[in-house]
């Protein structure tokens, strides 16, 4: 059985498949670079991060994606272009493997993320 209680986000990556484990470096570098000020936790057995009282963001890795969390209604239509050749769906958006990071998009990500947090709203998830 895989281990899911992951003391911080080194031991989280290191225990994901080797094929995830360059990109989710990539992720995470990117996300910490777009949120300076960001405290980075594990929380929901996932890597996260802190910022204005909220989580901004979360990543997570799986065999032949990974996904970031949370996608919410004004975030997807505000970067719907960039959005367009990856799926969305119930908060998701997923990035396969076998692709390059997009590091420019989840940059915009994290930055919205962090805008939306300052401004105090909340992400407004579809179901």
């Amino acid at each position: 059985m895989a281990k899911t209680n992951f003391a911080n986000v080194d031991e989280y990556i290191s225990g994901q498949p080797k094929a995830a484990k360059v990109a989710l470096q990539l992720v995470r570098s990117t996300i910490r670079k777009a949120l300076p000020g960001a405290e980075e936790v594990i929380s929901y057995k996932m890597p996260a991060y802190k910022l204005h009282g909220g989580i901004a963001l979360y990543f997570a890795g799986w065999r032949q994606h990974y996904s970031l969390y949370p996608a919410g209604q004004r975030l997807v239509a505000a970067l719907k272009d960039q959005l367009a050749s990856h799926k969305v769906s119930k908060g998701t958006i997923r990035f396969p493997l076998s692709e390059p990071v997009p590091v420019e998009v989840i940059e915009r990500i994290a930055k919205f993320r962090a805008k939306e947090l300052a401004q105090g709203e909340k992400s407004h998830i579809t179901p």
